[in-house]
């Protein structure tokens, strides 16, 4: 850079460089940073890593500024004199005047050379008569309350609060436990009028069934007349909800969340693939919740979704291979099931030989399988295709959760295309042996039972005892979601990880360590991997899209390995609110 330009540069103030860069300069606490222009207070707080508490603001939603939690103080440099320029201090900044009255930082968006005081004596003094406002009539119930242990109120009040309440009034009741849906119940004695669920059902959801009633001390949350709170995401509503007024029927009194281990994980119930989180108590999954990622799901998952865990916990769980001997099936050991299996594959040609996997398959088993099709010699090896309706918001039309990553592993844009072929070979008896893998055949595959009772041998794995198992002359008991270690392919291309959160019961193991012991059986040279870790190295080295991927490469939030021209609508919707102001994002 030449000394005129060096010299032009150095002449610059700091608003004229943060301008450059569509920024500007606020002090927060006595420092200076930099902030996008239009970003609300709050978020520039969180920037400056100063929390601002609040209750009626999410970054996901419209900002009413009802609740008055997150008041701060406010400066701005004088007004100049008319016919006079601002004047600077040494720092290139002008000189702050503060406002005697708080503003709210929800609402409110920063300006060059503004002041934010996020504590001092006014700040807090107005923080604490919030807080006695809103504990007024807020019941002493946190010994029995659901929200114990995540409830804002509770931690809000032990650091902003008075230590006191002057109220001697007697408080105002207001209904308890009401059933206002399916999955969800209302306490409205806790509420403290934040309207996240009432914005979240009317702007996410777009099932406007929540609002304010009555006036003043009397103002209560309801559902509107002749309605209820049954829409598929209301769950969310609980989620958000800063206090223990909305709380899940299905988590209501099983756990304290103290107890929970939180282990994140993703959904496999559709393509989108939702970021979760499992908590876990003894090897028992409690709930799942959403975990936020922008790319996927931003904050929200369905209801449908959401619960569908409890199958882990059903009386019909694989818990030890089996094997038929005289048309009924015995436990067994490992070494002898998958050598069973193992003696029935080898027997036959390999055109006598099929595979039908699954797309709820993860990566790693996905491998396996097509290794294994390919130690057999067989080409016919299958996916089976799940379509419904997309609900235009998170749930996918493709319900398998990965079906992008079935395509990449087995090179064939549509996963499923030789199911018709399996299906035909097993009814004209041309295919003789048949593996299936987290599949039941009768109920999604359009095979009957007979087909599968006239093969000369059927080797199955699932976690659950079915149609297709009680058919099976060897049978394999495998993991659920949260009890395995595995990497998937969501419908938009992006690689994600879930982490196990509880083991497997009884004898039941990873499938990829089964495919791996089948593998090995099938084919002697195969090395079987120590871990998951090795068949994810070896994907990585044969696959070109997952080139140099690894478990700990993909990071909590995934990473985008394809494009499939596919677009998840809620993040559609989300980014239009953001570009038009309605929300921060």
């Amino acid at each position: 850079m030449s000394e005129d330009a060096t010299a032009t540069a150095e002449l610059k103030l700091p608003k004229d460089l943060a301008a450059e860069k569509g920024l500007v300069n606020v002090q927060i606490d006595g420092h200076w940073i930099q902030v996008p222009r239009g970003t609300r207070m709050i978020e520039a707080a969180k920037i400056a890593e100063k929390e601002i508490p609040h209750y009626c603001y999410h970054p996901k939603l419209s900002s009413p500024g009802n609740c008055r939690m997150c008041l701060v103080q406010m400066g701005m440099p004088p007004r100049p004199v008319p016919g006079e320029a601002p004047t600077f201090g040494d720092d290139g900044y002008q000189q702050i005047g503060w406002m005697p009255r708080p503003v709210i930082a929800c609402a409110n968006t920063v300006a060059e050379n503004m002041g934010i005081r996020t504590t001092g004596e006014l700040v807090e003094s107005c923080r604490e008569g919030v807080m006695e406002f809103l504990l007024i009539n807020h019941p002493l119930d946190c010994p029995i309350c659901d929200q114990a242990g995540e409830c804002k109120l509770q931690e809000f009040s032990v650091q902003h609060g008075r230590g006191q309440s002057r109220f001697q009034e007697t408080k105002i009741k207001k209904p308890k436990n009401v059933d206002i849906g399916k999955n969800i119940r209302l306490d409205d004695e806790r509420c403290i009028m934040c309207s996240r669920c009432i914005r979240f059902m009317e702007e996410v959801a777009e099932e406007p069934v929540l609002g304010f009633s009555q006036r003043g001390t009397h103002t209560s949350v309801t559902v509107h007349p002749g309605r209820r709170l049954d829409n598929n995401y209301a769950l969310n509503t609980a989620d958000i909800c800063p206090v223990g007024a909305l709380t899940s029927n299905d988590f209501r009194f099983q756990m304290r969340v103290w107890f929970l281990k939180e282990t994140k994980s993703i959904d496999l119930n559709c393509g989108t693939g939702c970021n979760t989180t499992i908590w876990t108590r003894a090897n028992e999954v409690f709930r799942v919740t959403p975990r936020q990622n922008n790319d996927v799901n931003s904050d929200w998952m369905p209801d449908s979704h959401r619960l569908a865990f409890h199958h882990l916990e059903s009386d019909a769980r694989l818990t030890a291979p089996l094997i038929q001997k005289d048309g009924a099936h015995s436990s067994s050991t490992w070494t002898e099931a998958i050598s069973k299996a193992a003696e029935g594959l080898n027997m036959r040609q390999p055109k006598e030989v099929a595979i039908i996997a699954s797309a709820r398959m993860s990566n790693e088993e996905l491998y396996l399988a097509k290794k294994l099709a390919d130690a057999l010699g067989t080409d016919l090896i299958s996916t089976v295709a799940r379509k419904g309706d997309s609900d235009s918001k998170l749930i996918s039309a493709d319900r398998n959760p990965n079906s992008t990553g079935a395509a990449l592993i087995f090179g064939n844009e549509d996963p499923s295309e030789k199911l018709d072929a399996i299906r035909e070979g097993v009814s004209s008896g041309r295919i003789k042996a048949l593996i299936v893998l987290q599949e039941d055949l009768l109920e999604e595959a359009g095979f009957d039972q007979s087909n599968l009772l006239g093969l000369e041998h059927l080797v199955s794995s699932h976690i659950l005892a079915n149609p297709t198992a009680a058919a099976s002359k060897v049978v394999l008991p495998g993991a659920g979601f949260a009890e395995k270690r595995a990497t998937y392919v969501n419908v938009t291309g992006r690689l994600q990880r879930a982490f196990q959160a509880t083991l497997a019961p009884g004898d039941a193991r990873e499938d990829w360590e089964t495919l791996a012991s089948l593998l090995s059986a099938v084919e002697k040279t195969f090395e079987t991997p120590a871990s998951v870790d090795g068949v994810i190295k070896a994907l990585a080295s044969e696959i070109p899209a997952f080139e140099g991927q690894s478990f700990g490469s993909i990071g909590d939030l995934g990473v985008q390995i394809t494009e499939t021209g596919v677009t998840i609508p809620l993040l559609e919707q989300e980014k239009a609110r953001v570009e038009s102001g309605l929300i921060n994002g």
